[in-house]
């Protein structure tokens, strides 16, 4: 599956031709660096491992350092792999003569931009971490709506989980209840979103929707 990595900038709304208002959310798509490619002789699967962002020499590891001294090209913040990468679909690396290049090893340090992969009107997902919202009840963990009655011996119970459980059978809770507790901090992928439009010149993109994170946060767009 194509994609790159990019970093969530922030939601914004465009018009349509018909008037119609949209919400979008913009993200920084690349330039990724091709940081390895693995092949299914050499690793057992083929993909292709992308760096994006820039990352300070002090805060790298030295594997990580000799990885990317290896590749030919800066620490990075962000490391993902593409399994099954489409190369026959991609958009190959240039060189220095504009001259697109085979995606092989000798392709390792070259940079995809946004328009490298993606096109107004595709179909992407986008992966990313989901805000931390801390302990938190059932109603806003699993949006129960509580007793929702101040009345009838009701006391200080408008947002209590009511019952979790019969009587002498089972005489257990059985597991998977919908309870209080930590929520928010998972992987999720949104998935069918339309790119609406494509700022080259910026590596900006704009897709239909919202995606999963807070502002700033990494996102693995898929195409």
């Amino acid at each position: 599956m194509n994609g790159l990595i990019g970093k969530k900038i922030g939601m914004t709304s465009i018009f349509t031709e018909a008037g119609q208002n949209i919400a979008c959310t913009v993200i920084e798509t690349g330039p990724c660096v091709i940081t390895q490619v693995k092949t299914e002789e050499s690793d057992g699967y083929e993909a292709l491992q992308l760096g994006f962002a820039e990352a300070r020499e002090k805060n790298t590891p030295n594997p990580m350092m000799g990885h990317f001294k290896a590749a030919g090209t800066t620490p990075k913040r962000k490391v993902v792999e593409f399994r099954d990468f489409d190369l026959d679909e991609l958009i190959a690396p240039k060189d220095e003569n504009g001259e697109a290049l085979e995606v092989t090893e000798k392709s390792i340090g070259s940079v995809l931009t946004v328009t490298d992969v993606f096109d107004e009107g595709d179909i992407v997902n986008v992966v990313g971490t989901s805000k931390g919202k801390g302990f938190q009840g059932v109603v806003k963990r699993h949006g129960f709506k509580g007793v929702n009655d101040a009345t009838h011996g009701q006391h200080n119970r408008q947002r209590a989980p009511g019952s979790i459980g019969a009587a002498s059978y089972p005489a257990k809770v059985f597991k998977g209840m919908r309870m209080a507790g930590r929520t928010g901090g998972k992987r999720i992928k949104t998935t069918n979103l339309e790119v609406l439009k494509i700022f080259p010149d910026k590596n900006l993109i704009l897709v239909k929707g919202a995606v999963p994170g807070h502002k700033g946060a990494f996102v693995v767009i898929e195409k």
